[in-house]
Order: C-alpha cells, then structure tokens, then sequence
C-alpha cells in the first residue's frame, strides 16, 4: 500500500490563488467608487454652513448680497475643499481638491430653490421660504456615479 499525501498539491494552490485574484479585481474598482463618494460627502458637509447663511439672508433679509459676499465662503477647513464660491443668487459652487482621480478639479453645485425645481433668485424672491436645495444640477462637473446618493438627481 502506498502511504496517503496529506496537505495541498501545487495545482490546488494555484487554482485558489486565481480565485482569489479574480475577486480582488472586481472589488477593488467598486471600492474605489465607494472611497471616493465617501470623501465627496465631506465636500458636501463643507457647503451645508453655506446652505444655512444663505437660506437665513433669503428668509430675513430684503436686500441681495453680492457674489462671494454671503458671508460663508471663507474659513472652509476641508482638504478636499479648494475653494467655495457663491453668486449673487445664492448658487454655492465647490471646487474639489485632494480626492484623486477625475474628481480633482471638478465643481459641485448646490441651487437654492423657491418651489419643486425652480431656482430661487434675488432680489425677487428675497423674504420668501427656500423650498430645497438642489445638488449636482447645472455647473456640477463631478460624474454622478461619485456624487453622495443624496446628491443624485435632485
């Protein structure tokens, strides 16, 4: 009788090896995706100060800052935050830094609006209750596929 091998042939390593190397392959490119959304989310927390001074100066006030002059776009302490900017309307635009990939340089932005898709402006609507806001509209160059899903399509 020939004695029994115990342990693992070279073949069967090789074959659990692959396996693993495949299941790296795919994980990897969705964890990715996942990070970066996660440092995205950081980008739009930097912004929500901004969002609360501009929705206070469109509730009480009667008279329209200027652009850049809402009170909120300095002090930002983000390392994925360039630089934050607003315009006459209120419109918050956040430059991306830090995060990697095609995110870095990109613009995310959040609208103020009046009612259910419709952007509030000053000074019209100045005095008057924001609705919403919107995130990831018309400026916004960050892919939707790295925006927070709470910044999809709205």
């Amino acid at each position: 009788m020939r004695a029994r091998r115990k342990g693992f042939t070279l073949v069967e390593v090789m074959i659990v090896v692959a396996i693993i190397a495949i299941l790296v392959a795919v994980a990897m490119p969705a964890y990715q995706d996942y990070s970066i959304r996660t440092r995205m989310t950081e980008v739009m927390l930097a912004a929500s100060a901004c969002r609360a001074s501009i929705t206070e100066v469109y509730n009480s006030s009667r008279t329209a800052p200027a652009a850049n002059n809402w009170g909120c776009e300095s002090g930002i302490s983000s390392k994925y935050v360039q630089k934050l900017e607003t315009d006459v309307d209120g419109v918050i635009s956040v430059h991306v830094q830090g995060i990697g990939g095609a995110v870095d340089g990109s613009k995310l932005t959040l609208v103020p609006l009046k009612a259910e898709n419709t952007p509030a402006k000053t000074p019209a609507d100045l005095g008057a209750k924001i609705w919403g806001w919107s995130c990831g509209g018309t400026g916004t160059t960050v892919a939707a596929n790295y925006l927070p899903s709470s910044c999809r399509g709205n």
